[in-house]
């Protein structure tokens, strides 16, 4: 489904992003694992297009997207959840989830709160005066408002209570057996090892790791060096 092939990312003269590549297949949640600052957050903006790559190619559905504007992969069927929720905070829940463009009708706001029962509880609230852990909940039914086949969830369970957070990795869950694939950018491994299929482990923009879980949770020295476990 999403194929990230060699990219390099600059933020002006800094170079970020060294030869990166990521696949995720259809159905599965692929965890992009490091330390805060590792290039985690880079990956996703660059999949995205807010940070397009200077160097590789990111294949969507056997399309090249490298570059394309962040609304037209939307459309395409990439949901992105940023890691500062952005949520429109003079907006109630209810308009957050109206105002978003539709690409097809598989996901509408009954759909939403059925998965986030606690949302609609507090539709008509404004955004603004969420907690963290609903401001992170409407971000995630926002981007699912436009039926994504691929969300690209980047440290979603940051700064939220550990009861908040398992409550999230069951969400997560249920959108894998909806058939969304998932790429999940966490530094919490506890949580994400949990959830992933397959992981990465990324440090100063170079990827050190790539296998399964069971790979992963026995590799104690990429653990050690490089998620600080």
């Amino acid at each position: 489904m999403l194929s990230v092939n060699g990219i390099d990312t600059y933020y002006g003269l800094s170079h970020i992003l060294f030869d990166v590549s990521i696949r995720v297949e259809k159905g599965e949640i692929v965890g992009l694992l490091g330390r805060n600052g590792a290039g985690k957050s880079t990956t996703m903006r660059s999949i995205m297009g807010l940070t397009p790559p200077k160097k590789g190619e990111i294949i969507f559905k056997g399309e090249v997207i490298t570059g394309k504007k962040p609304y037209i992969l939307f459309r395409k069927g990439i949901g992105y959840v940023p890691d500062d929720r952005r949520v429109f905070a003079d907006l109630t829940v209810d308009d957050n989830l109206e105002i978003v463009y539709r690409r097809e009708e598989t996901w509408n706001k009954e759909r939403v709160y059925s998965l986030f029962p606690a949302l609609y509880e507090i539709k008509n609230r404004k955004a603004g005066f969420l907690s963290g852990g609903e401001q992170q909940m409407l971000t995630i039914a926002r981007a699912l408002m436009g039926s994504p086949e691929l969300l690209l969830l980047d440290e979603p369970t940051e700064g939220l209570a550990p009861l908040i957070v398992k409550d999230l990795e069951e969400q997560i869950l249920k959108l894998k057996e909806a058939g969304i694939s998932i790429l999940l950018s966490e530094q919490n491994i506890k949580s994400a090892m949990k959830l992933v299929s397959r992981a990465y482990v990324i440090d100063n923009g170079r990827i050190k790791f790539e296998g399964t879980r069971a790979e992963l949770d026995e590799n104690e020295e990429i653990k050690r060096r490089y998620l600080m476990v």
